[in-house]
């Protein structure tokens, strides 16, 4: 299903979830296994106080052995980072971060770790472009 809004239109949280919903539907059952969290939507944007102006997470994967494995949406960090973009760049981004986080839980659970090294170095990167300026 496909939605159409127009460019100055921001897309609605309710919107946001139907993708994501739909996103999640294609998702092979393995590649989900023992995510017992889920994959949760949050309002509010997400940021580190450190972090370059306009950098904000889109995901967070947490494994805590409390709480369990989980990855968090932030869709206040998708209206700062995409305002003024069309639905199709929302849907094409929130995609991208699903599987982003869904592959940091894979690698969690073989016990490896690149995808957080490949993190790192871009945030590194960010900051140092940031510190350029």
């Amino acid at each position: 299903m496909s939605y159409t809004a127009p460019m100055d239109e921001e897309i609605s949280f309710a919107q946001f979830g139907k993708w994501a919903d739909e996103i999640l539907e294609k998702v092979p059952e393995a590649i989900m296994r023992d995510l017992n969290g889920g994959v949760q939507l949050a309002r509010e944007a997400r940021r580190e106080l450190n972090d370059p102006p306009g950098v904000y997470y889109l995901g967070e994967y947490i494994a805590d052995p409390y709480l369990g494995h989980m990855v968090i949406i932030y869709y206040g960090s998708f209206r700062k980072v995409l305002a003024g973009e069309g639905p199709e760049v929302w849907r094409e981004e929130l995609e991208k971060t699903i599987w982003h986080e869904l592959r940091h839980h894979v690698e969690t659970l073989a016990g490896v770790d690149d995808l957080v090294e490949e993190d790192v170095k871009e945030l590194f990167r960010m900051r140092a472009e940031a510190d350029e300026k």
